[in-house]
């Protein structure tokens, strides 16, 4: 296993070829090896369940090539990513390893690229590294950034005008064109060209289709929520879901519902725990 997880630069290539090769886990597959290494501490099951996620981490990678980091860094990152999922990962979570893993992955991801990047100090706090990592997404397609489009990002991702301004240039100092070219084992590629189709990607497929399940087991939670209790659902709604805006504060809830602050913190706390436990009966 750690002969395949360890990419030599000029072997990116065939090492995505390897990985893509490896079998996808059925769900019972899956299961069984999961079991196995979370009981028994198997540690065959868990070189298997790493193998055959590890095309998952090369389609993440793929996510962070504006960031000035080589592929088969991010690749690397994203391994250990996924191995630390695998040692967390409990069989009864009822969701498939590979939405589990993702998370990990792309935090060793983020962790590795903060740590590289090369400019002045920079995503020092929460707000900054979420918009470090946002700004590409949310930035126009084909039209000059404006103050609209700065306020909008800046109210967005709770972070100054300045900053969201700073960021983007430091980005597009760092962009390098999908163009340029490089030198590989066969002579002059260029960068575009290694770049594989990813529509038809089963891991990736099966990642959208996991988190759109997640999401709707949310929103029927959310609702049955509201059903049960009017305060909860705004509490969650409005400190937890409504991304656009600051999270507010206890206060604002205690003035609203003339209850104390203490039982705001209580309602959460309860309105948390019954969303956990509607998810899990929607799973079942």
């Amino acid at each position: 296993m750690h002969a395949l997880m360890n990419i030599n630069a000029g072997s990116i290539e065939k090492y995505i070829q390897s990985v893509n090769s490896m079998p996808i886990l059925s769900f019972e597959e899956e299961q069984k090896l999961t079991k196995s290494w979370h009981i028994e501490q198997d540690t065959n099951s868990a070189k298997m369940l790493v193998m055959s996620h590890l095309r998952v981490v090369v389609s993440i990678a793929r996510q962070y090539f504006g960031y000035g980091i080589a592929h088969a860094d991010l690749i690397q990152e994203g391994n250990i990513g996924l191995m630390k999922a695998v040692r967390k990962f409990d069989p009864s979570f009822n969701v498939r390893l590979v939405t589990y893993a993702t998370h990990w992955i792309k935090a060793e991801i983020h962790d590795y690229i903060l740590k590289n990047w090369r400019m002045v100090k920079i995503a020092t706090t929460k707000a900054q590294r979420k918009l470090f990592f946002k700004l590409r997404s949310l930035l126009p397609k084909d039209t000059a950034l404006n103050l609209e489009h700065i306020d909008k990002i800046a109210k967005r991702l709770d972070v100054k005008h300045h900053e969201v301004i700073e960021m983007q240039a430091r980005l597009i100092q760092s962009d390098t064109s999908l163009d340029e070219k490089h030198l590989h084992e066969d002579g002059e590629n260029s960068l575009i060209n290694t770049l594989s189709d990813e529509r038809d990607e089963p891991c990736q497929a099966l990642i959208t289709q996991q988190q759109n399940q997640q999401y709707e087991k949310i929103h029927k939670a959310l609702e049955n929520l509201k059903n049960k209790d009017e305060r909860m659902h705004d509490i969650i709604h409005k400190r937890w879901l409504n991304l656009n805006e600051k999270k507010l504060p206890f206060k604002y809830f205690a003035d609203k519902w003339k209850i104390s602050i203490e039982r705001v913190s209580q309602l959460e706390k309860i309105a948390i725990k019954y969303i956990k436990e509607q998810v899990y009966k929607l799973s079942n």
